[in-house]
Order: C-alpha cells, then sequence, then structure tokens
C-alpha cells in the first residue's frame, strides 16, 4: 500500500496509507477525519485531474511518497438568505432527518452495510449507550482480552459520533478493530473486501460487549448484556419410560423465527423456532419456555447452505411481524404468574382512556419498580435486499422517541411512515425483515 501525505490549506498530512483494495471513498474517510471536510466536498488533484470515488487505483499511477493536493471546507460558507422562512415538512426527507435532531448516518467504506446497518440498530437502545459511557478506556477486568475492550471502546465512540454528528460519520476504527477481533469480516475476493452476513456481525457483537460490560453492583458482577437482551429457555423433557421430568436451561440472546411453507406470521415461526431447541436439548417429548428480559431480538432465518451454488440461499417467503408482539403463550408458567397483576394493570389503564373502570386490584410492587407485561413494541427492524447474505443490501429502520422512523440506508437517512415498515415482511425482492428488536412495555 502506498503511503502519501496530503496537503490542505496550510496544512500537511504525512504517512497517509492507501488501501488500494479499496475504491478512493475509503481514503476520503480517512482524509474526513483528519480535516473535517465530508468527502462530498473534498477535491483531490490527481493524475487525469479530480479524484472520482468509484476511480480504479491502479490507472492513477499514486507512488509510495508522493504529495497530493486537496481542496475543501471544514465549514459552511455563511451566505445571506436568499429566500423567506422554510418549513420542516417541504424540506427534502435527508434535510429533514438533520432539522429534527436525528442521529447521522455511516458511510460505507466499501461493502460495508451489514456493519452500518447493525450499529443503527443497536444505537437505538439508550441503556446500552449508557452502560458503554461507563465503559473506560484503561479498565480490562474478567479476563477480557485487548481486542474485545478495543472493539468496546470503538463501540461506545462510534456511538458517541452518531450523537453528535449531523453529518455521515465514517465507522473506520470501529471497522479495522471489528475486522482485527472476527477475521472473517476481513474476508476479500479479488482484493475487494467482501460483503457479510449482518447477522454474524450482530451476534458477534452482542456477544463482545456481554463479555465487556459488567455490572459492578451486583455480586457476583452481572452481564449488562444479559440484563438487557438476554432470553432464557426453560425445556421440560419428560421420560416415558420412567416418568420423571427434567428442565434444560439455556441462556441464548435472540428467538429464530423458523420460516417454512406453513408459517405466515411471527408466532407461528418462533413456535417452530422453540420446538426445534427442544429436539436439539432431547428427543423426548416435552415443552420449551422462556424467560424475556427488556428487550426482545427475532431472527428470521431466511439463509440456508446450497451445495448447488455452494452460498447462502435466501427464503423468500412473505412473514409478517407485529409492532406489537405478545409473547405471553411463549412464557414459563412461572413467569406467566409474574405477569398477570401488569397485565391487568396495563389493561386498566387503556380503559381508563375510554371511560371505563378498573377490573384489577392494585399492584403492590415496589414504587418506580418496572414490570414486564409479556409486550413488546418493535424499535428496530434490520433488512436484506437480495438473494443471497453475502451479497445484497442491508439497511436499518429505526424509530425514534417521537414514534417517527428513519430508514438508515449507509449515509443516507430517510423519514418513514409506520405502514411502510409493516411492508418489509418478504415476498419478493424488496427490502424484508432479516432481524426485529422490540422493547418490553413496562408499568
Amino acid at each position: 500500500m502506498p503511503t502519501v501525505s496530503v496537503k490542505w490549506q496550510k496544512e500537511t498530512f504525512p504517512g497517509i496509507e492507501i488501501d488500494t483494495s479499496q475504491p478512493p471513498v475509503v481514503f476520503k474517510t480517512q482524509l474526513y477525519t483528519l480535516t473535517g471536510v465530508p468527502p462530498e466536498r473534498q477535491k483531490i488533484m490527481v493524475k487525469g485531474g479530480i479524484l472520482k470515488d468509484d476511480a480504479d487505483w491502479s490507472t492513477l499511477g499514486v507512488k509510495d511518497g508522493q504529495k497530493l493536493m486537496m481542496i475543501g471546507t471544514a465549514d459552511e460558507i455563511v451566505k445571506a438568505p436568499e429566500k423567506g422562512p422554510v418549513f420542516v415538512e417541504d424540506l427534502p426527507e435527508e434535510e429533514q432527518v438533520v432539522a429534527l435532531g436525528h442521529s447521522a448516518g455511516l458511510y460505507n467504506l466499501g461493502n460495508t452495510c451489514y456493519m452500518n446497518s447493525t450499529l443503527q440498530c443497536l444505537h437505538s437502545v439508550p441503556e446500552l449507550k449508557s452502560a458503554l459511557l461507563s465503559y473506560s478506556d484503561n479498565v480490562r477486568g474478567n479476563g477480557v482480552d485487548q481486542a474485545s475492550h478495543n472493539l468496546t471502546v470503538a463501540t461506545r465512540n462510534t456511538f458517541g459520533e452518531l450523537d453528535q454528528s449531523v453529518r455521515p460519520v465514517a465507522p473506520l476504527l470501529f471497522l479495522q478493530t471489528l475486522r482485527k477481533k472476527y477475521p472473517q469480516f476481513a474476508q476479500q475476493q479479488n482484493n475487494v473486501y467482501m460483503q457479510q452476513d449482518a447477522e454474524e456481525c450482530w451476534t458477534q457483537l452482542v456477544y463482545t460487549l456481554s463479555q465487556t460490560l459488567t455490572s459492578e453492583t451486583s455480586e457476583p458482577p452481572a452481564g449488562q448484556m444479559k440484563e438487557l437482551f438476554g432470553i432464557d429457555l426453560v425445556s421440560r423433557v419428560h421420560c416415558a419410560e420412567s416418568g420423571e421430568e427434567s428442565l434444560e436451561r439455556e441462556s441464548v440472546y435472540s428467538l429464530k423465527c423458523h420460516i417454512s411453507h406453513d408459517v405466515n406470521h411471527l408466532h407461528e415461526g418462533l413456535k417452530h423456532g422453540l420446538k426445534s431447541e427442544l429436539e436439539k436439548a432431547s428427543p423426548s417429548l416435552g415443552r420449551t419456555a422462556l424467560y424475556t428480559r427488556e428487550y426482545l431480538t427475532v431472527q428470521f432465518v431466511r439463509f440456508f447452505w446450497k451445495r448447488e451454488s455452494n452460498q447462502k440461499a435466501k427464503i423468500l417467503r412473505k412473514v409478517d411481524y407485529p409492532l406489537e408482539l405478545d409473547v405471553y403463550d411463549f412464557c414459563s408458567d412461572e413467569l406467566k404468574q409474574k405477569l398477570q397483576a401488569p397485565r391487568q394493570m396495563l389493561r386498566d389503564a387503556e380503559n381508563a382512556k375510554f371511560g371505563l373502570k378498573a377490573q384489577g386490584k392494585a399492584s403492590s410492587s415496589k414504587e418506580n419498580e418496572k414490570q414486564l407485561t409479556g409486550i413488546y413494541d418493535l424499535i428496530a427492524v434490520l433488512t436484506h435486499k437480495g438473494r443471497s447474505a453475502d451479497s445484497g443490501h442491508y439497511v436499518g429502520w429505526v424509530k425514534q422517541d417521537d414514534g417517527k422512523w428513519i430508514e438508515f440506508d449507509d449515509d443516507n437517512p430517510s423519514i418513514r411512515k409506520e405502514e411502510e415498515i409493516l411492508k418489509l415482511s418478504g415476498g419478493g425482492d424488496w427490502h424484508m425483515a432479516y432481524i426485529c428488536l422490540y422493547k418490553a412495555r413496562v408499568i
């Protein structure tokens, strides 16, 4: 990789490596982190004119030690207003997003939409952001390795940039630490970084954070990720020969929605998923129940390995999912018992809006203590468009605090209507839900 210096205004930035296996837009994002000049406003002089985002490095003749010149301003030039006031609803969608104070987009650094969509969806969890903010640059405990520590710090810093910026963020450091921790995300084909599976990125990142983020207030220290996203599966297995029953317990971070010819709705796919978990635990018949927490992640099992094409093929079948998910029927008997009073309180609160009398008794829970109801509201959807997990395009769709939805298509966020979110259920070549993130409705 050639190393160059770049002159911008009165400053010179030496020792900048150019990864010639990546398009020039990646080089521009490096300069963006150094100068604050957004890639779209950078004019870099090279052989033949101005460097284009999709130019071929091999035709430009860039040599080691060469000095390049860049023109561009990091600040908008203030001009006198040319027209009167403009209402927010009259602005283009991308300007509406900025005007309304929503998070920035993320630059695609070369087939990194799988990573960008994962980050945007997880960024929607305020408790996760709070846990990351309290994570120190220097403190590493519980045998955490350096790569996991670095990835946690990079996640925290990227979330911070998203919160503070109205312009797209270049997650270059996060990408580098992700590839160092998990080399599979650095796979190349013909000297170009390959597209990766967003579910694998999500799973690996959540696993890493589960190892590094701990709650020091509990004894022993509990994983904050488990407190937020953990799901405990309990399988009750009955032995026909002895008549005895046993319990199989497993902690996971997502539920699987298995898709077959008779699955048309998320609830049906979850039943199939829980059944497969039971069959994996024991060949005997029984029942699998679950314990849930504040957030519930659901993965649609849309990909399978196809020997003929030697790649992950996609199941395009339409599977509807709700904005409001009730998992009461899947819960263990013990959890159902705990949910009954909060669910009645929730019904009474809804009835009160229509002037109806409350039917339940007042709860005896401690003041300000959150109680789960078994009902979850959809807050984020990660979608895939295309026929293979290792190709196509990933996008994150995130619900904002004001109820609006934002489509985070890399560096181009757009406002979307709620009915558009329900159209991501599949059945064609359009974006379809791959991961759904739900938040518990508490009382």
